[in-house]
């Protein structure tokens, strides 16, 4: 059983803060500008030898109607039921206010067990607030601050007696529906438009993850897809329909999603994490540095994926601003679909998959044979087929190849197609080999690299992707110079 923990609170109490701290890594995206959190985000927590699972949720909010406020507010009360213990935080600074007061009362109706958290207890500046508390009714307050991890004992002691507590309702539920075969059985024991140099901004904001990305670059894990592209394509609804749950928030309002969120799911067997991302848009339309931290947060996402759904508009597909995601996608050595969702709306089918081929062979032309899947997200329409597509060009990304046979390509190659002398200075490739693989990479053996056209380099790759397969994903070839055996040594016999 998976130990979980919802945080809760008004909007700007610290719950992005206290996420943070207990999971280790600065995932949620942390402003002073209230409302910041939106969706639900999930991650493996830890305190001392306590390991569960947490959920930072949206401010509650007290709408009941069509609102973003009131889909937010449905996305915690969600939250609040699947957990086994929640966190409500006030902040001890201001006290006690009205709004803490009535979702205090709403929590006490349900049967989730709640731990009532004074937030922002540095010094004496919270004793106040922290008296107050006591006027919610939800027992005695844990003094804390999330920003200085000040009273993590004390959340400790509740969080481990609360596990404790779930761990034996488990075992007797358990010993209880246990079937019994025979007497002798009985007493046994039962056994996660933008420019180029937009990119380099926003990872001005980026904060270091070297875990996750080890996790993504390694392959240990699931298999990570980004979904990217600007606001208001349908990347939450598209997410939504595969999960068949209503786990995002989606809406007609451009740019509800600001933090990227993972959810962890299956197809055909292959461990998934479908991650969802805020919009990217042209940094002269960023206002706000939250925005800016959203679009640093899309950024991270997609440097930690494996591949990326780049989703289109019918109505725009492929224009400046996905060229510059997709640039940055294939720069990053990632695997890239092209998704265009809205399909069964778009009233030019055969005007748009020609732009869509003009765009790639002008604009992309150093990775031929991007896949491009067309989808109805809102209908569910062909996501089998796009699901299919993303686990082709992972095995495609993944792809080895014996040093015998490239060296076999490469001979007859150059066979019938020898490299330019330039300047009369004949250029040797002597031998090829794979470095690695995702993406790709390969390292040849070169007299004169400095001297090799980049226009062979080119012809090399395409001949290499046609020969052995390798559509649609980053491809890198190295040329390197071998060492001279007589270099640095003194001539013999002066």
């Amino acid at each position: 059983m998976t130990f979980t923990v919802a945080i809760v609170g008004r909007p700007n109490v610290g719950k992005s803060t206290l996420f943070n701290r207990l999971v280790g890594k600065r995932l949620a995206l942390v402003n002073d500008q209230p409302g910041v959190t939106r969706d639900r985000r999930e991650g493996d927590a830890y305190l001392f030898d306590c390991r569960f699972r947490i959920i930072d949720t949206a401010g509650l909010e007290e709408a009941f109607d069509g609102s973003l406020e009131a889909r937010m507010r449905i996305q915690t009360e969600r939250a609040v039921e699947e957990a086994d213990l929640v966190l409500m935080l006030i902040d001890a600074r201001v006290g006690v206010l009205p709004m803490d007061e009535h979702f205090a009362k709403h929590l006490r109706r349900g049967k989730t067990p709640i731990a009532l958290m004074a937030n922002k207890c540095e010094g004496k500046v919270g004793d106040e607030g922290l008296m107050d508390a006591y006027r919610l009714g939800l027992g005695e307050p844990i003094p804390f601050s999330a920003e200085h991890g000040l009273g993590s004992s004390d959340l400790y002691d509740v969080i481990s007696e609360h596990m404790k507590r779930a761990g034996e309702e488990e075992a007797a539920s358990q010993t209880l529906t246990q079937p019994v075969e025979d007497e002798e059985d009985a007493g046994k024991d039962q056994d996660e438009v933008l420019e180029d140099e937009d990119f380099d901004e926003f990872e001005g904001f980026e904060e270091d993850d070297e875990e996750e990305n080890e996790e993504g670059g390694k392959g240990r894990g699931p298999l990570q897809l980004a979904i990217v592209g600007r606001p208001n394509v349908g990347k939450s609804t598209l997410i939504n329909k595969l999960i068949d749950d209503d786990r995002l928030l989606t809406g007609p309002e451009a740019g509800i999603t600001r933090d990227a969120i993972a959810v962890e799911w299956e197809y055909k067997g292959h461990a998934l994490k479908l991650v969802d991302t805020a919009g990217l848009r042209r940094r002269s339309k960023i206002e706000d540095k939250l925005e800016k931290l959203s679009a640093s947060d899309t950024i991270r996402a997609l440097k930690y994926a494996q591949v990326v759904a780049l989703v289109l508009d019918p109505d725009g597909v492929l224009d400046k601003q996905d060229l510059t995601i997709a640039r940055h996608v294939i720069e990053e050595g990632r695997a890239l679909i092209i998704v265009i969702n809205k399909w069964d709306i778009c009233t030019d089918k055969d005007a748009v998959m020609q732009r869509l081929k003009d765009r790639l062979l002008t604009s992309l032309p150093q990775v031929k044979g991007i896949p491009v899947v067309t989808i109805s997200a809102l209908k569910g329409h062909k996501l089998n087929s796009m699901l299919d597509t993303v686990l082709e060009v992972y095995n495609v990304w993944n792809i080895r190849l014996p040093t015998a046979g490239l060296n076999k390509w490469l001979a007859d190659l150059l066979e019938r197609h020898p490299p330019p002398a330039p300047g009369g200075r004949r250029i040797k490739l002597k031998y090829i080999t794979q470095a690695r693989a995702r993406p790709p990479t390969f390292a040849i053996s070169c007299s004169l690299p400095e001297d090799l056209p980049a226009s062979y380099t080119r012809f090399l790759e395409n001949n290499l992707r046609k020969t052995f397969d390798i559509p649609g994903v980053p491809l890198r070839m190295h040329m390197k110079k071998g060492d001279n055996p007589y270099a640095g040594k003194k001539k013999r016999n002066q």
